[in-house]
């Protein structure tokens, strides 16, 4: 936008420079011509007051002496005609530059316009390139008769180099124009601007802020239009809203989650405690009741945990990989055996740190291991894969179960989304849920695929420790 806006200043500029630079230069240098014009038209008429008698008495021959000096004095050429258009008398040469050639056409124009009694005109306008001189002629007029004409050719040489020297005047003033629109552009355009960048970078981190659940940041800039402050202020307003919004929504989760797990647990107690109690064909009810109950607490904790996740906030800690990984699969691997499970590592970072929040790591691995256990059946095993590509470490859980059909990787993360496949085991679809906002807090990468030889690869990419 700032490209934009300063284009936009100067193509104004160019404008304003242009329209007013061309004008004047066009109008110094028809100052110029009027001036050349007006000081031979003078000495034209002059030259032909003094032809009246000498034409009339046939006695030109007086004035050489006179047009010989001007010529040499100024370099002008001068030539009296009769009014039959023959030459009389003349300066010759006019010190060596140009001389009167009554053959050219420009000269026999204007002499046709004298000889018919017609005052001379300026002719066009005096350009540098153009080397053309000035041609004027003017009638001798004896008692209102015509009786010859006075023709005068002179070099426009010094008159274009002063037009020459005012058009560098005035495009020096267009290019100093130029720079100084710059220099109050760029000032002036930045403060115009400065709320705008201020608004795009609060967008990104709101945007930060959601997905991490940490406090929005308002931009609180007053600087800049007042229309552009305003919208500051009611950005800064609607950043605070959607906060709180987040904020109270992820905190009634969690609370709804906290507070709804002891009457659970007193209806699974209750459920428990009528065991011999109940006629045997409604205990299946009481069963499947119970059963019910187990499962609706396992959706409540993970809910728990999805709120603990999304609520996860402060600063990001470094996290050893490798101890990390080895104290997860420790404790994991007593359900491993029980399930006839082998569970295993692959790989090592040695001292590398990755940046997460506090026990992020830890919570990742429980997840993606629980999942991998859920679904791999007995006797196959489970690989926690350790790898460091550049600056980020690669945490890879890899099991051997049904895994997923192509179509289903990119909705794997949604919350509650569960595989057709999958509904005859226990889970409520929040496990990856909750890895994918850890892992967006980090500013890390999740990623599902299908390996060769079935079953499910998740591999978290984490940034190392700079």
């Amino acid at each position: 936008m700032r490209t934009r806006l300063l284009g936009m200043v100067w193509f104004l500029v160019a404008l304003l420079v242009f329209g007013l630079g061309v004008p004047l230069a066009l109008s110094v240098a028809g100052s110029e011509q009027q001036k050349l014009f007006l000081d031979r038209l003078t000495d034209t008429n002059r030259f032909a007051s003094m032809a009246q008698r000498p034409l009339t008495d046939d006695s030109a021959d007086s004035m050489v002496e006179e047009l010989q000096r001007y010529a040499e004095l100024y370099g002008v050429a001068v030539l009296v005609v009769d009014q039959d258009g023959n030459s009389k008398v003349g300066s010759g040469r006019a010190g060596g530059s140009v001389q009167v050639d009554l053959t050219s056409e420009d000269v026999r124009q204007q002499v046709q316009r004298a000889l018919a009694g017609r005052r001379p005109v300026s002719g066009a306008l005096l350009l540098p390139w153009d080397d053309t001189p000035l041609v004027l002629a003017g009638p001798v007029l004896v008692d209102g008769e015509v009786r010859g004409a006075v023709i005068t050719v002179s070099p426009t040489a010094s008159s274009r180099t002063r037009v020459v020297w005012w058009w560098l005047l005035i495009a020096a003033g267009g290019i100093l124009s130029f720079a100084l629109a710059l220099m109050l552009a760029v000032p002036v355009i930045q403060w115009i601007l400065r709320p705008v960048r201020r608004l795009d970078e609060a967008t990104g981190s709101l945007v930060a802020a959601v997905v991490s659940g940490r406090d929005t940041e308002g931009v609180g800039d007053e600087q800049g239009p007042p229309e552009l402050r305003k919208l500051v202020r009611s950005f800064d307003q609607m950043a605070a809203s959607v906060g709180d919004a987040l904020a109270a929504q992820r905190a009634f989760v969690a609370d709804a989650s906290h507070q709804l797990r002891n009457p659970l647990t007193a209806l699974k107690l209750r459920l428990v405690n009528l065991e011999g109690h109940v006629d045997v064909d409604a205990d299946d009810h009481r069963v499947a009741a119970a059963a019910e109950a187990d499962r609706l607490n396992r959706i409540l904790d993970e809910l728990l945990a999805m709120a603990r996740a999304e609520n996860t906030g402060g600063d990001l800690v470094p996290v050893d990989v490798d101890a990390v990984v080895a104290e997860r699969v420790a404790e994991w691997g007593v359900v491993a055996d029980s399930r006839e499970i082998t569970l295993s590592t692959a790989g090592s970072v040695g001292r590398t740190r990755v940046m997460a929040p506090a026990r992020g790591l830890d919570g990742i691995l429980d997840a993606l291991l629980d999942n991998a256990l859920k679904f791999t059946g007995s006797g196959s095993a489970v690989v926690v894969s350790v790898e460091q590509v550049s600056t980020r470490v690669l945490v890879g859980v890899r099991d051997h179960g049904p895994g997923l059909r192509a179509g289903e990787l990119e909705r794997a993360t949604d919350r509650f989304w569960r595989s057709s496949t999958h509904q005859n085991v226990p889970g409520s679809g929040l496990g990856l849920a909750i890895v994918s906002r850890i892992v967006a807090r980090t500013g890390g990468d999740l990623r599902l695929d299908l390996p060769d030889g079935g079953g499910l690869r998740v591999t978290v990419e984490l940034p190392t420790q700079i």
